[in-house]
Parts: structure tokens; sequence; C-alpha cells
């Protein structure tokens, strides 16, 4: 079904693979090729693309500025506020910012909805384009009037995926965002290309998130593809249709790559026409010899309805599989949640096995992965003419924009569905973090959509609520919904899909979206809700520092949504004090108290009185230090908390995740390694120092590390810098950086990045 190779590859005129295995040269040279392995990795798509849009003149460290940006109701808001403390006066590239996540505004008082306000009074003041609640989630309004072939485009979400569509687009924190708007740049060094090699096609009942996790179950384990493009060739493409590519394509996100970019052809070029933007097309293949520094072959025909289970998208199972040996899969499943959860709570899905059959309580098709068109309409034909039953399991549908919903009103898909007994309800992402149908306490929800996270669904493992997500295909999920509740592959019921013809209707966006690119009105007040609240001020980064551990987390990998949770705290993204309260919160609840209680003492060093008399352990340890290196003061050292996490960051964009600890005094985190560039990003636009160690080191709460000469070592560049556990008798540390830009650096001694631009 999938297999990776163990080197790179050269692809020759888009179809044959050679592998890079020694004898490369000679095949090549057989065929009358000849080419060097640096000359065909220019060969790529993504290389191109890349090319075209960097202003450095150094295609091994980019410096990328972006056509288009988009932005949703719990990013924006920060976003600007940030860009309007470094002196934005207007949008230098069309900035889209949609209201998906915070829409339903039933919660949080008038909070939400002052955030919308806020931004519609953004878009007017400084030229954007404001899309209203409920008529479009971020990415498939972007899909259908922002994605254009060989563009770039940049969002403050972590599904940022175009690619399909010829687009590459990156999904990053708001930090990334704001630079663009000050016209600034994205700086990272040049990714690795990798071949996702299409072969085959896909069995009728198979869908695009049978395929997707399928290449995230073989590649995210292992990093095949952290951090590098996915780059989707092969024959098998042409097999696929848009919606299809588009289904596959949103998913790449969860394997960690940094970006995907596909080869087009006249299916694309349809779409294009199909929304009115035909010259929006152009077709993109890599050249004739293209090199790859890896390949991920998908035999299409061999890809099975799929299920990843609890609490990861690359837990995947074949649907055929956990069927079969059920009882062994659930055996797993309740391993993995002892360290998904900690142990904190009795975990089992054991109690939904009925007759032998896997009962699941809830189904959910939505959102960017699971709300286009095609999905829609042929789950209905799964499921037409049959009902879901009177019993607890019920259907959630959402259509990913409006243009969608009104085209199933009228083929007659919608009421179809509605017959089933499902509900079919406005563009919305909630369901994707917890913020819309969540389960009941133990109840089991099989959705298509982007994430199965612990806790992201709506579950407080503190107050003993624990739901769980199973992720599959619309299709399957329709099959389930026909057999009331029973777990069923689509595959299992013999159904002949209508293959309804998508005709999109765009007056409801040019009735109600205000387009005010390149029309900016600086006499435009900005309308601020009472919960919109200034970032606090933040210090440059001293000489030395005196780091207390306020967290350890052993688990293999941390998600954002551990390091700051989703759901009812979208409300106060806007807020960044009142937001802080949730960090860890479902993960270690007792951080935020500790957190502060650091911060406290930095409180008084700044205010240039003695620390220990706010924390007599910190005397304590001052003096431990000043044993070994005399010099170091109140003045010169200051005072933070830090995390100690094996592998934080997995999922989302949200740059909250750094946030939420900046603003409780947080200075660094110390990591075996990090999960996502986005994650590591965003630490160094706070200002946070994104230490790294290979060594093997038990810290404990509250233990004290001082790193001297911290702010030098940034500055000539070290790469080791040496740091001390202070109350473990000085116990030496060798911390690493990693590779960091200039301006990165100047971010950091800076303090973060609205700091950095007060002198840039």
């Amino acid at each position: 079904m999938v297999k990776l190779y163990e080197t790179g590859a050269y692809l020759l005129n888009g179809s044959e693979l050679v592998p890079d295995d020694g004898q490369a040269q000679a095949v090549l040279a057989s065929k009358g090729v000849q080419t060097s392995k640096e000359d065909a990795s220019k060969n790529t798509m993504a290389y191109g693309i890349l090319e075209a849009h960097n202003t450095s003149g150094n295609m091994e460290q980019l410096k990328i500025k972006f056509d288009k940006m988009t932005s949703h109701d719990i990013t924006f808001v920060g976003i600007i506020q940030t860009a309007r403390a470094s002196g934005l006066t207007e949008f230098p590239i069309p900035y889209v910012l949609t209201n998906c996540h915070n829409s339903l505004c039933a919660v949080g008082g008038t909070i939400n909805e002052d955030d919308h306000v806020f931004g519609l009074s953004c878009a007017k003041k400084y030229g954007g384009i404001y899309v209203p609640p409920h008529q479009a989630v971020i990415h498939q309004f972007a899909r259908e009037m922002l994605a254009e072939c060989g563009a770039m485009i940049l969002g403050s979400d972590s599904h940022t995926r175009y690619g399909a569509l010829g687009t590459m687009a990156i999904g990053e924190g708001g930090g990334e965002l704001a630079k663009q708007l000050l016209k600034r740049t994205y700086d990272v060094a040049k990714p690795g290309v990798v071949a996702i090699y299409l072969d085959g096609e896909v069995q009728k009942g198979v869908g695009p998130q049978d395929v997707a996790l399928a290449i995230i179950g073989a590649t995210f384990g292992c990093g095949y593809v952290k951090n590098k493009v996915m780059e989707f060739v092969g024959p098998g493409v042409d097999k696929l249709s848009a919606d299809f590519r588009i289904g596959v394509d949103v998913m790449t996100t969860e394997t960690t790559c940094l970006s995907s970019i596909w080869k087009t052809d006249e299916k694309i070029e349809e779409w294009y026409e199909t929304h009115y933007r035909p010259e929006c097309y152009k077709e993109l293949n890599p050249g004739a010899v293209a090199y790859y520094d890896g390949v991920v072959y998908v035999d299409l025909s061999k890809v099975k309805p799929m299920i990843a289970m609890p609490f990861h998208p690359s837990n995947v199972y074949t649907i055929e599989d956990v069927k079969a040996n059920l009882m062994d899969v659930l055996d797993d499943v309740e391993k993995r949640a002892q360290v998904s959860l900690d142990g904190k709570i009795d975990f089992t899905l054991k109690d939904k096995v009925v007759d032998g059959k896997l009962y699941v309580e809830q189904g959910i098709i939505a959102g960017c992965a699971g709300g286009g068109f095609e999905n829609i309409c042929q789950a209905a034909d799964l499921i037409r003419g049959k009902y879901i039953g009177a019993d607890e399991f019920t259907l959630s549908v959402y259509p990913a924009s409006t243009p969608i919903y009104m085209e199933l009103a009228k083929n007659g898909v919608l009421s179809d569905l509605i017959e089933t007994g499902a509900i079919v309800k406005t563009a919305f992402c909630g369901p994707c973090f917890g913020a819309g149908d969540t389960p009941a306490n133990n109840a089991f929800s099989i959705r298509h959509s982007t994430r199965n996270f612990p806790n992201r669904e709506g579950s407080k493992i503190q107050n003993g609520q624990i739901a769980s997500v199973a992720l599959m295909d619309a299709r399957s999920i329709a099959a389930t919904a026909a057999n009331k509740g029973f777990l069923t592959a689509a595959t299992d019921l013999d159904v002949e899909y209508k293959g309804q013809k998508y005709f999109f209707d765009k007056k409801i966006y040019d009735n109600r979206v205000y387009n005010g690119w390149g029309h900016p009105q600086p006499e435009q007040e900005i309308k601020f809700g009472p919960n919109i609240k200034d970032w606090p001020e933040m210090v440059a980064l001293t000489d030395n520092l005196m780091l207390k551990v306020a967290s350890v987390i052993h688990d293999p990998v941390t998600t954002t949504d551990e390091l700051i949770p989703s759901g009812e705290t979208s409300s106060y993204r806007s807020n960044p004090l009142g937001l802080a309260e949730f960090t860890l919160s479902r993960k270690d609840p007792e951080y935020v108290g500790r957190a502060k209680a650091i911060q406290k003492v930095e409180r008084v060093r700044e205010a240039g009185e003695c620390m220990g008399e706010a924390d007599p352990n910190m005397k304590t340890a001052m003096h431990k230090v000043k044993e070994m290196f005399p010099d170091a003061c109140g003045s010169n050292t200051g005072v933070g908390s830090t995390i100690f996490a094996v592998k934080p960051g997995d999922g989302s964009a949200r740059e909250q995740a750094a946030s939420c600890q900046k603003v409780l005094g947080g200075w660094a985190n110390i990591a075996k390694e990090y999960a996502t560039k986005r994650y590591r990003s965003n630490l160094i636009n706070w200002g946070m120092l994104p230490f790294v160690m290979d060594e093997d080191y038990d810290f404990d709460v509250d233990d004290y590390v001082f790193i001297p000469g911290v702010a030098q070592a940034i500055r000539n560049k070290d790469e080791i810098i040496k740091a001390y556990v202070v109350n473990k008798d000085m116990k030496e540390l060798s911390l690493k950086l990693g590779d960091l830009t200039d301006d990165e650096r100047d971010i950091i001694l800076a303090g973060c990045l609205i700091n950095y631009y007060k002198t840039h």
C-alpha cells in the first residue's frame, strides 16, 4: 500500500523512478540522461516555486515573500495587534480574515462577535478581505478565491494546504504573518523535497481520507517528511478528481511536512474554470529529470478504508483489520491511552463492543478535510433512503462553504441527508478543535476532520471527563451511519455513486464578503471589545538566565493542544493574559501557579529590588551560583520559567502554545527535539530560547538551571551553551539552539518580535 524508499531517487518524465542506490548514474546513462543530483534537484516543482518567491539570492537560505495570506477569528486579532504595535499602516498583500472558528458566538458573552467586529474594522482600515461567520471555513474560501498555480500563500492555521491546486501554502504561527504584514520575509533553510508517487487507481468506496491516513501512518513516526515539501507526482494523480486531491492534500500537515505541491492537469484547470478564475491555472510538472530526497510510493489500488484510532492521526488501521482483530486493537488503544492520558483516567473502548461489533455514538463530516462537495455527495449516496436510527448515534454534516451548501440544496443532496436523520449545519471548524459537537463522556466519535489528539474534542481529564475520536473518511462514516452506528467500511456496501457535477455560485460572496484589498481607509477606527487586550511589555534577554523548571513532560510527543487547549479557550485568544491561565491546564494543572510564582521574582528583579525577599529558595540558588560565577547578580541575570518536554509542538500552528508561556514569564523550552518547525518558530518569535539537549537528564519540577553568558553565546553563534542545574550540585549540561538566522538571534536578544521591530 505505502512504501518508503531508503534513498533519494530520480524521476524521469514524471513517471519512471530511478533509486539513488549507487547504480543510478549507470541507469540514467543507459537512457541517454546525463545530470548531477544538484542540477536535477532544481527540476522539482517545489524548487521552482520557492526560487520565484525567494528574495535572498541564496537558495540555501531562503527569504520568502508570499503572494497572499489568510487567518481566522482566533488568530487574526493577535496577528494584527502584533503588527500594529510594530508600525503597521496597511496590508501590503491580500489578507483574508475568515470567521469560522468562533463563529457560533455561543460562549464568552460578547467576546466572539467582538472579535468579528474588530476584524471587519481592520479590513476596512488596512485594506483587507473579511469573510463573515458561516460563509466558509478558512481553507475552502482560500481554495475557491485565493489559490493559483505557482503562487505561495501563508496562513495562521496549520492546515494551510492548497498544493492540489498548484499553490504552495504554509501554515505558521501569527508571528510569521506579522512579519509579512510589515514587509519582512519568511526565513527558512532550503527544505528537502520528497516525491509522493501515486500509482494505480482507488477502488470504489475509498476516499481521500483513507489515502491520507495511509500516508500519515507510514511517515509520521519515522519523521520521513518532517519539515520537507511533499511533491505529488506519478500516474495515479491523473486518476483522482480535484476534490479527492484536495482531501488528501489538506491532511499532509499531519505528517509534519513543511508544505505540499501537486502536478496539475485538465482537472485542476476545470476547477479554476468552475470557480470563474481560469487565469489562475497553469500546468505544473517536474522537469524531465528531477531529483527527490526521498520517495513515498503509494499503490492507490491497495488502499482500503482506514481508521485512525485514538489519540493520533498516525495510529492507523484498516477498518477490515479492526473488525477482524477487534479486541487486540482495543487493547493497543488502551495502552496508548495510558501514555497520552498520563494514566490519570481509566480509558477503554471495549464497552463499545456489541455482539462482536464496534458501536460508535457520533459521526461527523466537517471542515476543510471532510466538508467538500464530493465527500458529502458520496456520503449521501451511501445513506440515501436509510435511517440513522433512534439510539445514541448521531450524524452531523458541515459543508465547507455556503456555495457548497447552496449546490447541495439545489441538487437534492441536502434533503436526502436530512431525511436520514442527519443534521446539516453551516460552515464551521468547531468539530475539529473541540468547539462543536463535543461528544458525551465516554462517547466514541468517528470524524472526517483533521485531528484526534487527546483533549482536543473537549475532554477534561482533570474533571474526569473523557471522550475519544477516530478519523475516517466521509464514505465509511456514512456507511456506519447506514448501519446505525456499527463500524462499517464503505466498500462493504454496494452503492452506485451518482457523480454529481458541481456548479459554483459566487453571488453570496459578491454580496456578503467585504473586499477592501488595495483600498485602505486610514480614517477608519478599529473597534475593540473589552476582551481584546494588548500584549504585555516584555524585557530583553539578560546576560545570564536563571530558569526554574515549571513542568516536566515525558510523553513521546506533546501536542499544541496539550500546551494550550483548544475548545472553550478559543474565546480568550484575543486576551493574552486571560488565555495564559489555561496553559497546560489539561496536562499539568499546577503549571500556571508555578510559572506565576517565578514571574513574581522576575518582576522584583526588574524593579531593582532583592529577589531573595520574594523567594528564599531563589536567594539560596543565587548564592550557589555566585560561588562559581561571582559576577552574576540581579542586574544581569534574568529569572524565568522553563518546561522540559521530550518532543513538544506537534499539531496546530497556534502561536499561543508559545506566547502563553512567555506572558507567564517563560524564557525557554528544553527538549530532545521539536515536533514541528512551526512551534519552534513560535518560540523564537516570542523570545523563547528553543533549547535541545542530546544527553539524557531527568529534570524535576523546581530544578534551578543557570545559564551564564547566554546572550553573548547567542551573539557568538556558539553551538554549545553550557548550563548548570544549581540544586543538583551545579550539574553541567550542554544545550544547543540549532540553526538560527541572524534575525532570529536578534529577536531572541530583543525579548520578542514586537521588541525587535521597535529597533529594526
